[in-house]
């Protein structure tokens, strides 16, 4: 295991760490060091989604297991539930909005049985 991966497992703060010591001892080495984070995307928040700067965060967190399979049970179980219950409200949501819809027309159909129609207006009044 090289020095690359021993800072990498110890996290972000091993190499700000690397980067102020090289600034103190000798500056080139700490501006080496800070050209080095931003060029291998150590450092760079935009290169790589938050949380998985290094690659000890990467296997842990990719979406993969934790290793305990008993949590990994109960967050597919949990994240199963969820969705059925997203699929629910979506199917409630669109039950609301066509009751909404058919109550809307409804009242549309009164109003317009209610009012004596346009058309028979003129005639009548031209007879």
């Amino acid at each position: 295991m090289g020095i690359v991966e021993k800072l990498d497992d110890i996290g972000k703060p091993a190499w700000i760490g690397l980067m102020v010591l090289g600034f103190i001892a000798f500056w080139p080495i700490g501006l080496a060091v800070l050209a080095y984070l931003f060029w291998s995307g150590r450092m760079g928040c935009w290169k790589r989604s938050r949380g998985q700067w290094w690659h000890g965060e990467k296997r842990s967190s990719a979406g993969g297991g934790t290793g305990n399979s008993a949590f990994d049970e109960y967050r597919a179980e949990t994240l199963k539930r969820l969705e059925d219950e997203q699929k629910e409200f979506v199917d409630f949501l669109e039950r609301l909005r066509k009751a909404k819809d058919k109550a809307e027309f409804d009242q549309f159909m009164a109003e317009q049985r209610g009012r004596p129609s346009d058309r028979s207006a003129p005639e009548a009044a031209g007879a």
